[in-house]
């Protein structure tokens, strides 16, 4: 039995998944998709539809307002040779998102190629038509890392100069999880977003939010039930599997989150008002945690700054001073900090990995689909619910739920 996060088996988080569960599609209308309710041990379902009746008035909910860019792209070879595949991972240069997505006549990004055996030498081009201007994109091969590479992109316009985001916009497609088996499909541009997606940057969707509805969203307001949003770029880390034994050997992945000061000030109001804060999708969740620990680390007198940057690491869970941090005080401490810096906004990378030895700081609960077998994403069920999540998996299969991105829903209280 583990005592701790690291020796921590991923064996004890494995199911039998079968294929037939597995949405390939969303629900038709997104509100009409199961939920799974979770609380005090005792498992109930409905629809989604009903989540503002479910709520307690006075709940605050958190949403990544996260918008996925068309991240694949296919450059043509010769004729009769299959396209080299482009997947957009992170940017490079300019690092920051809005600026290399705004970006008018070159960026570089940190892409995965399919079929880069096959790309001999010298750049690629893509011809593409972009509001009716003729437009070629241009893609040439540098550094590799591991098995991803430094990309180059260049482009050239007859016309009015065109950002990055709009190149990407026109050229590429939404990236569908592998898991799902098919290829994007024209629909899947407007059904794999959120109602309340906004800035760009994500290469897959915060699914928890995809049965949001404008309807929904004005019923929680009607019942008294708040909303603020977090921005955290889901990066395709996100599907990696644990392939390690114990998670010690598995290195979580980073990804880039921006808050704003008022959404800070928010969370301090509700925890000195002793109300609940419910997490929408584990995206969300995952922020929110993180500046737990950000405030937590600020506090005790350690940094978190690495290289001029903001960055919560993998382990800080494991940090017993920082666990030791009353959530309350490790917010006020970051709100002291924006102040003190003069910081309307607070931005960084986070690697944190939640475990069931990493009990939740800020949330009260969480809304979420139903995820893969021996993945992070279920650990971080299991740091809510401990091993209820297995009784809760095996609920779902027995009253067929639909499972993964395009799947239903769940909310799970903290015990």
């Amino acid at each position: 039995m583990a005592t701790n996060a690291r020796d921590l088996s991923i064996d004890i988080f494995d199911y039998d998944l079968p294929d037939e569960r597995i949405a390939r599609y969303p629900a038709g209308e997104r509100s009409s998709a199961k939920q799974l309710v979770y609380r005090d041990g005792a498992i109930s379902h409905g629809v989604f539809s009903d989540l503002p009746q479910r709520l307690p008035a006075g709940t605050l909910l958190i949403g990544n307002q996260t918008r996925v860019i068309h991240a694949r792209l296919f450059f043509p070879l010769t004729e009769g040779k299959r396209p080299i595949e482009v997947f957009c991972l992170d940017p490079l240069l300019p690092v920051d998102y809005a600026q290399n997505l705004g970006a008018r006549t070159r960026v570089q990004w940190k892409v995965l190629i399919g079929g880069n055996r096959r790309w001999k030498r010298g750049p690629l081009a893509l011809k593409l038509e972009v509001y009716g201007q003729k437009t070629t994109l241009t893609a040439e091969r540098g550094e590799r890392m591991d098995n991803t590479f430094a990309l180059t992109f260049s482009w050239e316009t007859e016309g009015n100069p065109l950002t990055f985001g709009e190149i990407l916009a026109a050229a590429g497609t939404i990236p569908l999880p592998p898991y799902l088996g098919r290829a994007s499909e024209p629909e899947d541009s407007a059904r794999y977003q959120t109602v309340f997606a906004k800035t760009e940057g994500s290469v897959a969707a915060p699914t928890a939010g995809l049965h949001f509805t404008p309807e929904v969203m004005a019923a929680l307001q009607e019942n008294g039930i708040d909303w603020e949003e977090v921005t955290l770029h889901v990066g395709a880390g996100t599907f990696k599997p644990v392939d390690a034994n114990t998670l010690g050997g598995h290195t979580m992945h980073r990804e880039f989150f921006t808050v704003s000061r008022s959404l800070v000030e928010r969370l301090r109001d509700q925890l000195e008002a002793g109300k609940p804060i419910v997490s929408v999708g584990t995206t969300s969740l995952r922020c929110l945690e993180s500046l737990f620990y950000l405030g937590a680390s600020f506090t005790v007198g350690k940094t978190a700054v690495v290289d001029g940057a903001v960055e919560v690491g993998q382990w800080v869970a494991e940090d017993p001073l920082l666990t030791s941090v009353n959530p309350l005080k490790a917010v006020t401490g970051l709100i002291d900090l924006m102040h003190t810096n003069r910081l309307t906004e607070l931005s960084g990378y986070t690697q944190l990995l939640l475990t069931p030895f990493a009990k939740l700081k800020l949330a009260d609960g969480l809304i979420t689909n139903f995820h893969q077998p021996r993945s992070t994403l279920l650990l971080l069920v299991a740091a809510i619910v401990g091993d209820d999540w297995r009784r809760i998996y095996d609920y779902a299969l027995e009253n067929d739920f639909r499972f993964l991105s395009y799947g239903d829903s769940s909310l799970l209280w903290r015990g």
